[in-house]
């Protein structure tokens, strides 16, 4: 019983910085038309319609950006974005109200994504997850209509990596993996008895 707690412990530990990893360091998992232009993270998304609609101070947006920017410096290599400019590539293009709530599960997704990897570092929960599987519906929906040519819109992509957001998200809920580890151990003990 004990061995279990830990290792779900451990499971979710490692899943949870993996989700909060691609949060909060921007890697690419979609790309959508945004106010930004094109936007390939769900903080991008958040960021680009929190400076548009004004709701939180500027500070809180270059808090939020500031991780990412760093780190697609480094991984580029080239130099690190100073604090003070980190807006100058968000413009607000106007975007019509239509298109955005075209795409209200992916704005609501990414929103669900930044917050489950933000309040995750207090206490892990399904918010992450069900902000990736928002995200993938609003996706797959998008691209079926794009497909069957309801919808015209361009630019929009599921990259491989949100599979491994999706993963991530999933393994950092710490009860539910505790579940799985409780399963595969009784299935592994019914085996051993059959025997």
């Amino acid at each position: 019983m004990g061995s279990s707690t830990r290792l779900a412990k451990l499971i979710s530990t490692i899943a949870f910085s993996a989700y909060f990893f691609i949060i909060i360091f921007q890697i690419p998992i979609f790309s959508v038309p945004c106010r930004r232009g094109i936007c390939k993270t769900p903080l991008e998304l958040t960021c680009s319609q929190l400076i548009a609609s004004e709701v939180f101070p500027l500070f809180i947006v270059k808090a939020l950006i500031y991780p990412g920017s760093v780190a697609k410096a480094i991984f580029k290599l080239k130099t690190i974005p100073s604090y003070r400019n980190l807006l100058h590539n968000f413009n607000t293009r106007t975007i019509s109200a239509v298109s955005e709530l075209q795409r209200l599960e992916v704005l609501a997704g990414s929103y669900l994504a930044v917050g489950g990897a933000i309040l995750g570092l207090l206490k892990p929960g399904r918010m992450g997850l069900f902000g990736i599987l928002l995200l993938m519906w609003g996706l797959i929906r998008e691209l079926i209509m794009i497909e069957s040519g309801f919808s015209h819109a361009k630019g929009i992509r599921i990259y491989p990596t949100i599979v491994f957001a999706l993963v991530s998200a999933f393994f950092s809920i710490r009860r539910d993996v505790r579940e799985l580890i409780r399963t595969f151990n009784l299935k592994h003990v019914r085996k051993a008895k059959h025997f």
